[in-house]
């Protein structure tokens, strides 16, 4: 928290007054490469209304932040742009390389999904046995002279209406996964969405009325999305969860309530500045044991 800190703050002091280098004796800052966003195709620099802002060496690393061919899984700080519902300019924010940029592992996220989905299935099926089934336990007839199969109860299993053998009881479907692992899923599901350009920063998700078309307007803005999922950090505002509660293709949850199988099943992820700081945070208390 203390490091996000420090990077906004150096933010704000470099775009407020851009420092002045000499000729020699001091580094030359770089200008740092943005994550791409959903609101502009490709790669984009960090850019001014005039001109480029310059970014603080401190708070760079020594390789460029972002480029094209920049190598995945590095652990690497980025410096992404922060926006709203209407693509207004809201400065940037850097994500920690240790949350954002961690090496792609389907393996683990397939686990971790498993684990998820394993743990919320009800495991209400039930089928009846033989001392469950209703009838008589009246031999049906006797047992020699007849010319028949020999049968002692109509409740079997081979006949019409009788019990189920070896079938499903309730059950709990769960089994454990180590907290470290369901950490690191997360994580990589973050850094994907993050390498694919899909992950959005918005300074919050406040919005001026509960009209539904209004979120239908802001959504077309963005290209190649279908299904989007919004982060907030603390609750949910009222007006927000009204109008979007009518479609489908948009979900609304807080920081807390993140997880693998929700980021899976949209294409882009859009998160506020509160939102990151939680998740950050959660990612990096010590684990319980």
């Amino acid at each position: 928290m203390q490091a996000l800190a420090r990077a906004a703050s150096l933010l704000r002091r470099a775009v407020a007054c851009p420092p002045q280098l000499g000729a020699a004796g001091r580094d030359t800052p770089l200008l740092a490469k943005i994550l791409p966003n959903v609101y502009s195709n490709g790669y984009s620099t960090l850019m001014a209304p005039a001109n480029e802002v310059l970014i603080p060496p401190e708070l760079l690393s020594s390789k460029t932040v972002w480029t094209p061919d920049r190598e995945l899984g590095q652990y690497e700080d980025l410096v992404a742009r922060v926006t709203n519902f209407h693509n207004e300019d809201k400065g940037f924010m850097v994500l920690d390389g240790d949350v954002f940029d961690v090496p792609i592992r389907k393996d683990i996220v397939h686990r971790v999904v498993r684990w998820q989905l394993a743990k919320r299935q009800q495991g209400t099926h039930s089928t009846k046995t033989i001392s469950e089934v209703s009838g008589t336990g009246r031999k049906p007839y006797k047992q020699k002279g007849t010319g028949r199969a020999r049968h002692g109860t109509l409740r079997g299993c081979q006949f019409r209406g009788g019990a189920t053998m070896h079938g499903p009881k309730p059950r709990s479907h769960a089994f454990k996964l180590q907290k470290k692992v369901r950490r690191l899923g997360l994580k990589i599901a973050l850094s994907a969405r993050t390498a694919e350009g899909k992950l959005c920063i918005f300074e919050d998700l406040e919005v001026p009325s509960h009209k539904t078309k209004n979120i239908v307007q802001y959504i077309k803005q963005m290209d190649d999305t279908k299904k989007i999922l919004l982060v907030d950090g603390g609750d949910i505002d009222k007006k927000l969860k009204l109008a979007t509660q009518n479609l489908h293709y948009v979900n609304v949850i807080p920081s807390i309530g993140l997880n693998v199988y929700s980021i899976l099943q949209h294409d882009t992820l859009v998160m506020t500045r509160d939102a990151i700081n939680r998740i950050v945070e959660r990612m990096h208390t010590p684990i319980s044991r």
